[in-house]
């Protein structure tokens, strides 16, 4: 089958050069073109055609982009332009990446960032339920109480959470586990029984972990991280 033709600026964008309003200024601007010749506005392309920008040959190299972020408080999980605290626009990669599910703007942590639409969809569609740690810091201090009522379920969202693992590791910190990623849910778990949290911060997902990870800095994913989460999305 041949290759549907693509608006030229949505082909700039999806090889991560900028935004597809930027990638209008430039072709406005004469800085992009195909096969040699100046692209005009509104031109559509295919992969096979040679697309420049700045004199530079874009094409895309069809190769797998994984990438684990230690994102800080305050930035959105979200590609819309619109947002100014955008994580894509932070990270600035060369090439267009996705968050692969969320981690809430107040919230902090492992953050898993890929080029391929088929691993995000893979790995939230799975049917196995996936785990995800994270290290809570409360306002309160905690007691065995409610630490043991998290982890038996609570009613939100029209629900109640499936059973996780808690764990105790000081007068205002605990660990817990869960499969499940309602929204905001541990934050609306802990404010069911009149907790609120200081710091939620994810360090595992699957069996990749945060480690030493600095705040703000991202690294590549392993070979075996990489194998991992292909599998666990159904693409190997």
């Amino acid at each position: 089958m041949d290759e549907e033709p693509v608006r030229l600026n949505k082909f700039i964008a999806d090889c991560g050069v900028c935004s597809r309003r930027q990638a209008d200024a430039l072709i406005e601007g004469g800085k992009v073109t195909v096969d040699g010749e100046t692209a005009v506005m509104g031109q559509k392309v295919t992969s096979s055609q040679r697309i420049c920008v700045n004199g530079k040959d874009i094409q895309d190299d069809g190769k797998t982009v994984i990438i684990l972020f230690n994102k800080p408080a305050g930035l959105v999980c979200t590609t819309a332009e619109g947002e100014k605290d955008n994580v894509v626009r932070y990270i600035n990669f060369h090439r267009r990446i996705y968050p692969v599910g969320r981690l809430d703007k107040d919230s902090q942590g492992l953050l898993i960032m890929t080029n391929r639409g088929d691993l995000v969809n893979g790995i939230m569609r799975s049917r196995y339920d996936h785990e995800k740690e994270y290290i809570v810091t409360t306002y309160q201090a905690l007691n065995d109480k409610f630490l043991d009522a998290l982890s038996r379920g609570v009613p939100i969202l029209d629900t109640v959470t499936k059973p996780c693992t808690v764990e105790r590791l000081g007068k205002y910190r605990f660990r817990i586990i869960i499969t499940q990623g309602l929204n905001r849910q541990i934050r609306r778990m802990c404010q069911h029984f009149g907790y609120e949290v200081r710091e939620l911060k994810r360090v595992r997902i699957l069996d990749i972990q945060l480690g030493d990870l600095p705040e703000g800095e991202w690294r590549f994913a392993t070979k075996a991280e990489r194998k991992m989460l292909m599998r666990y999305a159904g693409l190997e």
